[in-house]
């Protein structure tokens, strides 16, 4: 197994269990999620290791990231993958819907990019992949609020690229489309459009990002792929 060890946000389902099992049989692989049961069935399932993590904790995910940090010495690579959906007018909303979409897409994004960065400037190297949605290029109606978080993201990883002032440490973008996921089950099938990509076929995607070595080609900042099936 290869001494390289990658975090996987939101790792219990969807895209980010796809990157999981595809990094998981060479590398030492952590999947954070929010619920206990699914982290114990996934690191059952894939043999690896797993944080119980709500990312709207800021406690929370510093506590993850210095285990995994205690257990392997470095963080070579962080995918987060986690993302709340809140589909429908604004108004038709409830408040406290509205709020736990801020405290994921929002303060969750940004604590994770926090103490990602921290880890990786200390050892010098490293890359992280935040997951967008096709839905900041393309304006879509009933998404209000989803596509605002999903935007303050975005805004988030361009300016924490630009900070970096080194290729060594790479912050990029993924924008997938509509996938056939738990979320996109909450989202309901009108939204899944007619051509679309698999999740195994985005995460194949994201892995490629993860692996990149810290004099690959400078690629941080940049929208990488927009992953719906059209490439």
């Amino acid at each position: 197994m290869d001494a390289r060890t990658f975090v996987v946000v939101g790792g219990t389902s969807g895209l980010g269990l796809a990157v999981a099992r595809l990094l998981v049989d060479e590398y030492h692989v952590v999947v954070f999620g929010n619920v206990p049961a699914e982290v114990a069935a996934t690191t059952d399932e894939l043999g690896c290791d797993g944080a119980v993590c709500d990312v709207s904790s800021y406690e929370q995910v510093r506590d993850a990231f210095a285990e995994v940090v205690g257990r392997y010495g470095t963080v070579d690579g962080v995918a987060a993958c986690a993302s709340m959906w809140a589909g429908g007018d604004l108004g038709d909303l409830p408040v406290e819907h509205i709020r736990r979409a801020v405290e994921i897409n929002v303060l969750g994004t940004t604590y994770l990019l926090r103490e990602a960065l921290e880890h990786l400037h200390r050892q010098g190297y490293g890359n992280v992949v935040y997951i967008g949605a096709m839905a900041l290029a393309a304006p879509r109606p009933g998404i209000p609020v989803y596509r605002a978080t999903k935007s303050y993201g975005s805004s988030l990883v361009e300016s924490l690229a630009q900070a970096q002032h080194s290729n060594r440490i790479k912050v990029m973008e993924l924008d997938p489309g509509p996938m056939p996921t738990r979320l996109q089950e909450r989202v309901g099938a009108e939204f899944l459009d007619e051509v679309y990509a698999l999740p195994e076929q985005v995460a194949a995607e994201v892995v490629r990002l993860l692996l990149l070595q810290p004099d690959d080609l400078y690629v941080s900042g940049e929208r990488v792929l927009r992953a719906d099936g059209r490439w």
